[in-house]
């Protein structure tokens, strides 16, 4: 998607050597492939799953962590490259980040089994980290006024494209190409993110590059030890030492951290951005858009390929139907909030509930439910998720100061993967744990819609619908309680971070 001119960039920074000559266009464009391409990568590995599993003798946890461990990498890292990124070099950190991201999708390709392929696909999160991270704050850097406003309405309708139409394109790729034909044409995509990136100028903070190596280590530790126990609860059982150990060791480390960052004198974090209501009333409408259908956008496709029989590209091509409204309804919020006719609070709480109404819909999901009966849910869904996408980052990024510009786009984008890693761990051992009560051992690989064949297909689809009903159900109110907490939080009238964020703007 295009923006329209005037484009307004932003004037660098003092004492900042740019090598080459700004260009806006040329940015909004290497920016927006990048939300193109890795969320569709992202989204589109999921309906690969089932052909992966098949090919290299995987199941349950192991074939989970193809989506989970990219989701966990990516997550971990974010706010990390963001705050690098404003030390030293936006266009760096995206630079390295697509090298990255390659690499780690060609060795996905070549994986000869399920753990180098897990291994892969966390080089390939990391990777797209810094490109997200990178992108979020290239932006920020380079526009201003209503300029940036339509810059990341684009980014948001361009990335919502991609996580939509992923499962459909992935779909395709894999029936025609093959998994590993897909791993690497999406590893060529980094290829080109990274040569676009040598037409871009170059910005940073002005402070002195100092890194945060505590911080770092804690907050890296933290976050992973909290996903692993928490992938591992539906498997090793909630009360196992696999389970507590890390999550105590994981909550302490997370813990240090906000100490350690407290006492830092550039710290990864400033938790002053915290102290802004309304930055973190965006923070949360991000956290509460993702966990609204990032579940469901991962194990749709498995329900069904495993239950309906469908293949691979019809399961994508369902998935399709949340794509239409998001390619518009980015561009509908950024106009409505533009001209005030409706304000941001009330749009962004509308659009939540939107989703939290789709969740509720889509327990109409049954054994042999054709594209019609899932039209109505998903698309609702997809209202809601192309609102949100247009709002969020925009919104965010206009109460925090271009100086801190890469570590507010991480703390978003971290913000996002984290909740979409945990949605994807919680949500899957949800169903596991709902199952279990019912189908025994054999939970966890109905789950993953590996049913067995003849009569008992049958009985364990119902249970698996059963299941799916339930999680949507709670799933649905999680995202009410989170509109509720939007509208507390955004409706604040008097927030003193608010104008001292807009004082520190140039």
């Amino acid at each position: 998607m295009s923006v329209k001119t005037p484009i307004t960039p932003v004037p660098p920074p003092a004492g900042t050597a740019r090598a080459v000559r700004p260009r806006p266009g040329l940015a909004l464009a290497v920016v927006l492939f990048g939300f193109l391409v890795l969320p569709m990568s992202m989204s589109g590995t999921t309906v690969a799953v089932p052909r992966i599993g098949a090919d290299l003798g995987a199941s349950g946890a192991a074939l989970q962590w193809i989506v989970t461990g990219y989701f966990l990498a990516a997550s971990s890292f974010m706010l990390v490259t963001g705050s690098l990124g404003d030390l030293f070099g936006r266009r760096r950190l995206y630079r390295i980040g697509a090298f990255v991201y390659l690499a780690g999708s060609f060795a996905a390709a070549a994986a000869p089994d399920i753990v180098v392929l897990d291994a892969a696909r966390i080089v390939t999160g990391l990777g797209a980290a810094g490109v997200m991270a990178g992108g979020g704050a290239i932006l920020a850097t380079t526009f201003t006024g209503p300029a940036r406003t339509r810059a990341f309405a684009a980014m948001g309708t361009t990335s919502g494209i991609g996580l939509a139409a992923g499962p459909t394109t992935a779909g395709w790729l894999v029936e025609a190409l093959d998994w590993r034909m897909t791993f690497a044409l999406f590893g060529a995509a980094g290829l080109v993110l990274a040569a676009g990136t040598w037409a871009l100028a170059e910005s940073k903070a002005e402070t002195r590059p100092t890194v945060d190596r505590t911080g770092i280590a804690a907050f890296i530790g933290g976050l992973v030890l909290v996903m692993f126990a928490i992938t591992q609860g539906s498997q090793a059982g909630w009360g196992s030492a696999w389970v507590l150990l890390p999550a105590v060791a994981g909550l302490a480390l997370l813990a240090g951290f906000v100490a350690v960052e407290r006492q830092a004198a550039r710290p990864m974090l400033d938790l002053g951005l915290l102290k802004n209501r309304r930055f973190t009333g965006w923070l949360l409408a991000a956290l509460t858009m993702t966990a609204g259908f990032g579940g469901l956008l991962a194990n749709l496709p498995t329900f069904l390929q495993g239950v309906n029989g469908a293949s691979t590209g019809e399961a994508g091509l369902t998935m399709l139907m949340p794509t239409l409204p998001v390619l518009v309804m980015p561009v509908v919020s950024a106009r409505l909030t533009a001209r005030g006719l409706v304000a941001p609070r009330v749009l962004i709480t509308a659009a939540l509930l939107l989703i939290a109404a789709g969740d509720a819909w889509l327990t109409v999901l049954h054994p042999g439910i054709g594209a019609l009966g899932l039209a109505g849910p998903l698309v609702t869904i997809g209202t809601g998720v192309g609102l949100c996408s247009g709002m969020i980052d925009a919104q965010a990024m206009d109460r925090v100061a271009p100086s801190r510009a890469g570590m507010a786009a991480g703390l978003l984008n971290t913000v996002r993967g984290t909740t979409q890693a945990l949605t994807l761990a919680v949500f899957g051992s949800a169903l596991i744990g709902v199952l279990r009560s019912h189908v025994g051992a054999a939970a966890d690989r109905v789950a993953t819609g590996d049913l067995p064949s003849g009569a008992e297909h049958a009985r364990m689809a119902a249970e698996l619908s059963g299941a799916w009903h339930t999680v949507l159900v709670g799933a649905a109110g999680l995202v009410v309680a989170g509109a509720v907490g939007v509208w507390v939080l955004l409706g604040t009238a008097r927030d003193p971070a608010v104008r001292a964020a807009a004082a520190d703007r140039p």
